[in-house]
């Protein structure tokens, strides 16, 4: 294929490919890590993780434990439990008690409850200004059921966790719950407690009931620890954060809705080779944020279920982004999806562009359905972008400054589909690894959101249709459907039978606009570097 590129330095997806592979053949306490998967020197031609083979990409699919390739604290043994030996403890201002065998491990002072010992315990009834705190050993898994409980706070966290091996918050089924804590904290100091529910251990919510989390002073859920959300029904109201775990968090089923004034949900380490990861394996989460949407410090991994960021600054950002089979749906005011190292003294970030020198971050789409609409970069990698699989559609920026596809490596096509629209400034194409062709072009003109853009062959067949959610300028499209070398037609107008994203279509009444010739693609500094980047008359 014959392109045109802007000069920059090469980093290799083959970490990214064998990681993906390790992941689909890993099994149940195999282990693999961040580290496996960034300081891999093998490549793999193709890959498929394990949630693509057991659950589909749907908001209802879910995983087990054993499914889970990474390292975590979550088992199935930690929801089974003999409900003959659960404590009951009914909540109720000034008259909170327990019962049952493990009584002796509840105490209550006012309207503090505090379990000091591993058990199984059973909340039930309210507390207008109470908290629940965990203060047990560091070898203890404390359960708590909540069953139709309300626990709310004027001096701090709802739920606080000191100490223990792990926590379980189990949503008992059919009950609704409920979590709030106070809007400004007795305890300010820097590493105390910030959330409606905050805990210095493992923490685990299950069980197929409700639970309602208001976080008025800053986070919602924290874990400084590891964090599984193995099911149930989940709202959290934010005035900052959303959920946070600190090592890790694993989304394996449940729906999950936050609203967040800062992030929407995210790891927090960046310094273990290890942690700082956030994969969902299956279930519906739902994320409108004021900054990023989803995000962690060091790998992040969407192979199953639906993620719909409906607000936020970047959408989806770590080092290294892995989607492997989830219905992804995106909507961000900067970058769509943003693979970032980090800052360097060698790399600009945003604005792609021929001076920003590559960095060690990966994007990958290996699998599902990806859809992006970005006023920023649509997909943008400060280092490379590989797509192997899936359906990728971006509706990118209409101001010239950032492309629908911007990466400071190589952005490699070897499957799936792609169609990238939006604006002519930072328009990029393929780059030189890709096996796959593809098709650019500069339309001319701006084609207004709503009306149908058409691929077409040189025997006048339509090869795909798509209706844009914004104004488009530059489209680039790549499927097993295009062959290399040959000359296509690019159509506004006629009709397509979706009202956005990839349909079949027709060209009828439609107007063309530009021709290119398939493998040809621009620089990455705007469209007007000359007739070869498919342009009106390219070649």
């Amino acid at each position: 294929m014959k392109r045109l590129f802007k000069a920059k330095a090469l980093s290799s997806v083959a970490a990214l490919s064998l990681a993906l592979a390790m992941t689909g053949c890993a099994s149940s306490g195999s282990g693999t890590t961040v580290s496996d998967v960034i300081n891999a020197t093998s490549s793999a031609s193709s890959a498929a993780t394990v949630a693509e083979s057991t659950s589909s990409a749907s908001g209802d699919s879910s995983v087990s434990a054993t499914d889970v390739s990474e390292d975590t604290h979550f088992d199935e043994d930690d929801l089974q439990w003999d409900a003959d030996t659960e404590t009951t403890v009914d909540l109720a201002d000034g008259s909170t008690k327990a019962s049952g065998t493990g009584s002796d491990g509840v105490s209550v002072d006012g309207d503090t409850v505090t379990i000091s010992a591993a058990g199984t315990y059973r909340l039930s009834g309210s507390l207008s200004d109470g908290k629940v705190v965990v203060a047990a050993g560091k070898e203890d898994v404390v359960r708590i059921i909540l069953d139709n409980a309300s626990i709310s706070s004027s001096t701090g966290s709802a739920i606080q966790v000191d100490e223990s091996n792990e926590t379980l918050l189990y949503l008992e089924d059919g009950t609704s719950n409920s979590v709030s804590d106070a809007s400004t904290y007795a305890d300010t100091a820097e590493d105390a407690a910030n959330a409606a529910i905050y805990s210095m251990a493992d923490l685990t919510i299950a069980g197929e009931g409700s639970l309602d989390v208001k976080g008025n002073y800053q986070d919602g859920i924290v874990s400084k620890d590891g964090l599984v959300i193995a099911s149930g029904q989940l709202t959290v109201t934010s005035a900052d954060d959303g959920i946070k775990g600190k090592d890790y968090v694993a989304l394996l089923g449940g729906h999950v809705e936050i609203t967040a004034t800062g992030d929407g949900i995210k790891s927090t380490n960046d310094t273990d080779a290890d942690r700082g990861w956030l994969h969902q394996y299956g279930g519906q989460l739902n994320v409108s944020a004021g900054d990023d949407g989803i995000k962690a410090e060091q790998l992040l991994t969407l192979s199953g279920g639906a993620a719909t960021v409906a607000n936020s600054n970047e959408g989806l950002e770590a080092p290294t982004i892995n989607l492997s089979g989830a219905t992804v749906n995106v909507t961000a005011s900067d970058d769509g999806v943003n693979a970032t190292a980090g800052s360097s003294e060698n790399a600009a970030q945003g604005g792609g562009g021929a001076m920003d020198a590559s960095q060690d971050a990966h994007l990958n789409i290996s699998g599902g359905k990806v859809t992006i609409s970005a006023e920023g970069d649509g997909l943008d990698s400060n280092g490379d972008i590989s797509i192997t699989g899936g359906t990728t559609v971006v509706n990118g920026p209409t101001n010239g400054g950032n492309g629908a596809l911007d990466s400071n490596g190589d952005i490699s096509v070897d499957g799936g589909v792609l169609f990238a629209a939006g604006s002519d400034g930072m328009a990029e194409g393929l780059g030189e690894t890709s096996k796959q062709s593809g098709v650019q072009a500069s339309l001319g003109t701006t084609v207004d959101a709503g009306v149908a853009i058409h691929i077409v062959d040189s025997s006048g067949s339509v090869v795909a249709s798509f209706v844009t959610s914004k104004a488009t300028a530059n489209v680039v499209y790549s499927s097993s459907e295009i062959v290399d070398g040959d000359t296509y037609s690019i159509y506004s107008g006629g009709t397509a039978d979706v009202d956005a994203g990839l349909g079949a279509g027709s060209i009828t009444d439609a107007t063309k606009v530009a021709t290119a010739t398939a493998g040809e693609f621009e620089s990455g500094m705007g469209g007007g570097m000359g007739g070869q980047g498919g342009g009106p008359g390219g070649q």
